[in-house]
């Protein structure tokens, strides 16, 4: 069979009949590590990657790798040493992220729920910026910085109540949703922040959410935050970042995203026009940089056909893979044999784990020929997948292996059960 790359994901292909990820057979990888196990192209972040730094060549522009995506401390330091800043919502996140080798300066810290404990530690390591979520988180910061003897940057996130048009849990610019300060609270926000000794106002944030498919709600962001800039300066407080946070989708199905370049092509147009295209830019990509970067391995078990479905049921469920359960979303699931595809023998399944919910599943109705010992790989799987997994039904987290050409790098051993227990105690 001629080789070919799967759609949306370049650097995973069939070769001689097997899938592969970059240079390694997964298969081989499969046999090796054992499953369910989680496997990234290197390759495929920096791809990624280069579509925003071609979208932003020439501008004073920050990429902020949003690290709840995938923390893996490998992947982390790919994005490192390729000269990204970091956007965090934990004090775990930022001990990860200083581990990996980032640079606490290129750092914002996100998220509405900071303790003072995380605001210390942020403080201390010296992180370029904090997004504030609300009035009382401005109070407590404010101070925690002057408890700790230092000045907090800040950027109040704001809540522009623009729909983008994605699944209502990953939605986060709605005036119904935790997240921001709301549009019509903001100048009163910003002129309190002001007033604070602790404080020095360095930017303005806005993210309105995640797996986003179209420009049009980016660009209608956009003019809400302009429009706000121009209000906070008019009365005398400077703003020298603006960040759009991140949320640009990926191809899971037939989604058909706009590609990085050419989303911040459309943006910096009409940052251009309205004469902020020199104002420094912060922006903070997930998913769109790992997304579509990884595949989970997994190994069929039974086959179980049933009188209204055929079940397969196979050694990696929901704890290894939330996304389905959580948000009834889609993975394209495909055989490492690439002539057990759909043929004349196929016949269609739920794809389905171990885990006793009837909520574990992995993909439904898919047309596959297959038999027990069989593997498949799950696309799509580099984001939202093993940064959500857990030890549900005492289930060991995944290996995770990143693959650089034709090298398999092993960057998480598989967890025992001792690793699981480690920390508790008999009475």
């Amino acid at each position: 069979m001629m080789p070919f790359a799967l759609p949306g994901h370049p650097h995973i292909h069939y070769a001689d009949n097997q899938l592969h990820v970059e240079g390694c057979h997964l298969d081989a990888l499969a046999s090796q590590y054992g499953t369910p196990l989680f496997v990234y192209s290197r390759a495929s972040m920096l791809h990624a990657l280069a579509a925003y730094q071609r979208g932003l060549k020439g501008r004073n522009a920050q990429i902020c790798y949003a690290m709840k995506a995938n923390p893996s401390l490998a992947i982390l330091q790919v994005f490192a040493q390729a000269g990204c800043g970091f956007d965090i919502v934990s004090g775990g996140e930022l001990t990860r992220v200083l581990t990996a080798g980032g640079v606490a300066s290129s750092i914002v810290f996100s998220g509405v729920g900071k303790t003072r404990k995380e605001m210390r530690e942020a403080l201390l390591a010296g992180i370029g910026c904090f997004n504030v979520e609300s009035e009382a988180e401005i109070d407590v910061l404010n101070t925690v910085a002057l408890e700790t003897g230092k000045i907090a940057p800040i950027s109040i996130r704001v809540n522009p109540d623009v729909d983008p048009q994605t699944h209502p849990y990953i939605s986060t610019g709605l005036k119904g949703n935790k997240f921001g300060i709301t549009h019509q609270r903001a100048l009163a926000t910003y002129l309190h922040a002001a007033s604070l000794p602790g404080l020095r106002i360095v930017g303005i944030d806005c993210h309105i959410g995640s797996q986003i498919t179209q420009v049009a709600p980016y660009l209608d962001a956009l003019e809400r935050v302009l429009d706000l800039v121009t209000a906070i300066e008019s009365a005398g407080i400077p703003i020298e970042h603006l960040d759009f946070g991140g949320g640009l989708g990926i191809h899971y199905k037939d989604e058909t995203p706009p590609g990085a370049d050419m989303l911040w092509h459309k943006l910096l147009e009409r940052l251009d026009a309205r004469g902020f295209g020199q104002r420094k830019l912060l922006l903070e990509p997930g998913r769109s940089l790992v997304g579509n970067a990884g595949v989970c391995v997994t190994e069929v078990l039974f086959m179980k056909p049933g009188e209204q479905k055929n079940f397969c049921i196979v050694d990696a469920a929901m704890n290894d893979l939330p996304r389905p359960a959580l948000y009834q979303a889609f993975h394209t699931i495909v055989p490492l044999q690439q002539d057990k595809q759909a043929g004349p023998d196929a016949a269609v399944y739920d794809i389905v784990g171990p885990v006793c919910e009837s909520g574990d599943w992995l993909g439904r109705e898919r047309q596959l020929t297959l038999q027990a010992g069989d593997r498949l790989a799950v696309l799509s799987a580099g984001a939202y997948c093993m940064s959500m997994s857990s030890n549900y039904n005492s289930r060991p987290r995944c290996a995770e292996i990143l693959v650089d050409g034709n090298h398999a790098h092993l960057i998480r051993t598989r967890d025992t059960i001792s690793d699981q227990m480690y920390g508790e105690h008999l009475l």
